[in-house]
């Protein structure tokens, strides 16, 4: 029996997770106390595909435990020793305006909860792989130093500069704004590069643009385009938060970034960073992003804008995906956003209409 341990099992990440790695005959054991719904209230509980998986999958056990809790998770980890295959800790706060409510709460969560994640793996699986969902946060608001270039709906970078392709992981992440949530998942993402290399294992960080998909339960404060189509087709007002509408994010479907973690999964390396997300190939400005919306809703969307800009916010960024993909040349993105926007609303129309 080979076991597969996957924290944040019902949210977006963590369970196309654990559905792609139970089709492939491992027993999935899902970390997920619904956090999410504390974090951002009943609409963004994750409780619905919790309730799916458990319905819906042979070799699914869930595991209601929270992961600042190092006892609860050494008992898990010691009731599975020598069948760990890999571990993937997708469970986090995602979001810059809530950690400055309760900054204990965030940074035990990001930081503590994936130390206790690492030092059960180090005692009871360091032979299994061990992925961490990052964050392009990491980097602060450094991005924003870039010589952006104003156009009609949206930022960009002069083609000549080294970062026109995609910001890379050279960019530092020093003397920079992050907000409180960006520093703690700094703080948990070089934890994981430490337990790499100090004690040589298997870690690897991806630090992600914006992982979205048709299974995301967006809210305001987390999960930019599931957000964005949930008010498209239900007529709910959306504010957009500074830099005219015209800033850029790039975006990732959770299925090609599941895909990158089984790649990494069959050949895995120690101390590993990437920058992962949907690069040139998948990414829209905000305007750009409302336009598509209303063109497959039919409808057009209610929304303002306000001037201020969220705090540690990016203008402009784009992941360099260059790195990965010579690690492991037979991994691409194969979903770009007309086409993740058109799966949130095909899938959703029963779940968001009522």
């Amino acid at each position: 029996m080979s076991i597969a341990i996957i924290t944040g099992s019902s949210g977006l990440i963590g369970s196309e997770a654990t559905v792609y790695f139970e089709s492939l005959g491992m027993d999935v054991v899902g970390i997920d106390n619904d956090m999410r719904s504390y974090f951002f209230g009943e609409e963004a509980s994750t409780k619905w595909k919790r309730d799916q998986l458990e319905k819906n999958l042979g070799r699914y056990t869930h595991a209601d435990i929270d992961i600042r809790n190092y006892e609860e998770l050494e008992k898990l980890f010691k009731k599975y020793e020598g069948k760990i295959e890999l571990i993937i800790h997708t469970a986090a706060q995602p979001s810059h305006d809530w950690a400055a409510k309760e900054p204990f709460s965030d940074f035990g969560v990001n930081a503590m909860g994936t130390l206790n994640m690492l030092e059960a793996y180090r005692k009871y699986a360091s032979n299994a792989p061990f992925i961490f969902t990052s964050t392009n946060k990491v980097y602060g608001d450094t991005p924003n130093m870039l010589p952006l270039i104003e156009q009609e709906k949206r930022w960009e970078i002069d083609e000549n500069h080294k970062y026109f392709g995609g910001i890379s992981e050279d960019m530092s992440i020093d003397q920079t704004t992050h907000s409180l949530f960006g520093a703690s998942k700094v703080a948990a993402d070089v934890l994981v590069q430490e337990y790499g290399r100090y004690f040589d294992l298997p870690t690897v960080s991806f630090r992600g643009g914006c992982l979205t998909g048709p299974n995301h339960s967006g809210t305001q404060l987390h999960g930019f385009l599931a957000y964005l189509m949930k008010c498209a087709m239900t007529g709910t007002h959306y504010t957009i938060f500074g830099y005219k509408g015209k800033q850029v994010r790039d975006n990732i479907h959770s299925e090609d970034l599941i895909a990158a973690f089984h790649e990494y999964y069959k050949n895995p390396k120690p101390a590993k960073v990437y920058n992962i997300g949907g690069g040139r190939e998948s990414n829209c400005s905000m305007i750009e992003a409302i336009e598509l919306c209303e063109d497959i809703t039919g409808k057009k969307m209610n929304y303002s804008y306000t001037e201020q800009n969220r705090i540690g916010d990016h203008i402009w960024y784009i992941s360099d995906l260059d790195k990965f993909k010579k690690d492991y040349p037979d991994w691409s993105i194969r979903k770009t956003v007309p086409i993740i926007l058109q799966e949130m609303f095909d899938f959703n129309q029963e779940r968001w209409s009522s």
